[in-house]
């Protein structure tokens, strides 16, 4: 893993792990690069650069370091403001941008924030460039057959300029509305917007493709998002859902790239399970190509077994939504995503999309002509628990002994009729503990032994 940027981005407390003199010298870097790239392609056009960011309140503080780093290296930044994750992977895309960069923690609190880089294509940043960033933020930079103690600043006509892009939120807004096959007219549909990304643009929408919408945590002031709401605090919106008699609910993170589902019942369905269902949607008809869905080794023994059930093949990949695309753009698949509800639709997207999620979804009930816990009712899922332990050295928690020991234990006792996986988080100082089991005191009791281990030998915090 790099020194800065994990799997979804360079992550941290705002000020404290991550600054505004990181984000100037990112847009530093960005900014000359591209530009040196062009130049040496021939090219005497400025390179461009989309910026797109979420609701906290840094997040103002880190786009205006990325626009002074960007133009001060003669590049231009065009910025899209409070907008979606996915929307900035599109926008970078369609509109040929030479780099993408999004502001946000997606699901972290307010106080965290981050910096997602997007490459041409709209896809995650390569690591060759990532790396180049982080030798120059340690002012170790080797580029071009040169070393850089700093790059050069832009001078008179040269230095870059700001740019205003609202319309680009806006063109992925149509786009999405592009993307309905079908009119959501008798539907009442609930969205938790998680105080995020989505507050001004789930709602328009939904409604533009004709559905009746209630939405909650729109309001974001810049502490609140994720604050008891959107993806990783469903609860507000199962009440919601359950209270109101409402067919549907969608709840989102931070920067909307993940999406989870409540059916009309209140009950909440996962990641595995929007996969299994427009899995067997596609199959159904012909367009799973390869009949396989790309998963992570994170998702539940029940999706597999369903699965099995329909003759569907499936991949585990590494936990990260980088590496689900990675495998689909390698082996040519068209659905793969994550338990915490990070789908990516590839004929539709580059990334996960939580509001293109939603879409599809409605898609599969409108065609079906059905309830959503109806298309869940074949995946059983195994009980699971998931312990986070923030430790302060998670190399070291994974190579530790006693801790492997308290694993193999764990996993021996469980044989085929569960499994334990203990891994380190690509974007926190956390080691996650999960269990599958056939029943919840179990998975709760053999988490728990391996976190005491972890805790026993003094590396929790």
């Amino acid at each position: 893993m790099s020194k800065y940027f994990g799997t979804d981005g360079f992550r941290g407390e705002a000020n404290v792990t991550l600054t505004a003199d990181h984000a100037y010298k990112t847009g530093r870097f960005l900014g000359w690069y591209f530009g040196e790239l062009k130049r040496r392609n021939g090219e005497s056009t400025p390179a461009k650069i989309v910026i797109g960011k979420d609701t906290r309140r840094s997040s103002y503080m880190f786009e205006y370091a990325l626009s002074a780093g960007i133009t001060s290296s003669g590049a231009d930044a065009y910025t899209m403001h409070v907008t979606t994750t996915p929307s900035v992977a599109y926008i970078t895309r369609v509109d040929e941008f030479d780099c993408g960069i999004m502001i946000s923690a997606s699901h972290n609190p307010y106080y965290d924030n981050g910096i997602k880089l997007i490459s041409g294509n709209g896809e995650k940043m390569d690591e060759k460039t990532i790396s180049l960033v982080e030798d120059y933020l340690d002012g170790t930079l080797k580029a071009f057959g040169k070393t850089y103690a700093e790059v050069p600043f832009a001078r008179r006509e040269k230095i870059g300029r700001t740019v205003d892009y609202v319309s680009g939120r806006n063109r992925y807004i149509a786009y999405l509305i592009s993307l309905g096959m079908y009119s959501f007219k008798g539907k009442h549909v609930a969205l938790d917007c998680a105080n995020g990304s989505a507050f001004n643009i789930a709602r328009n929408v939904f409604e533009t493709l004709g559905a009746k919408v209630t939405v909650i945590n729109a309001e974001p002031n810049g502490l609140n998002v994720n604050e008891n709401a959107g993806s990783t605090h469903i609860e507000g919106l199962c009440n919601l859902v359950k209270e109101k008699r409402l067919d549907i609910g969608f709840a989102y993170d931070g920067d909307a790239d993940r999406c989870l589902c409540v059916d009309e019942k209140g009950n909440v369905v996962t990641g595995d399970q929007i996969l299994y269902i427009y899995g067997r949607y596609m199959k159904e008809r012909g367009e799973l190509l390869g009949n396989k869905v790309v998963t992570t080794v994170m998702s539940n023994l029940g999706l597999y077994k369903a699965f099995d059930e329909l003759g569907i093949d499936y991949a585990k990949t590494a936990v990260g939504d980088r590496y689900v695309y990675e495998y689909m753009q390698k082996h040519g698949c068209r659905l793969g995503g994550e338990q915490s509800g990070h789908i990516i639709f590839a004929k539709y997207a580059t990334t996960g999309d939580g509001i293109l999620t939603s879409l599809k979804i409605m898609e599969v009930l409108m065609a079906k002509k059905t309830t959503l816990s109806r298309l869940t009712q074949p995946v059983k899922l195994y009980p699971q628990v998931l312990i986070n332990v923030k430790v302060r050295d998670k190399k070291a928690v994974l190579e530790d002994k006693d801790v492997l020991d308290a694993v193999e234990r764990v996993a021996a006792e469980l044989g085929s009729s569960g499994r334990i996986l203990v891994r380190e988080s690509g974007t926190e100082p956390l080691i996650r503990v999960m269990v599958e089991a056939p029943n919840q005191s179990d998975c709760t009791r053999l988490a728990e032994r391996v976190v005491s281990v972890i805790t026993h030998k003094g590396y929790a915090e």
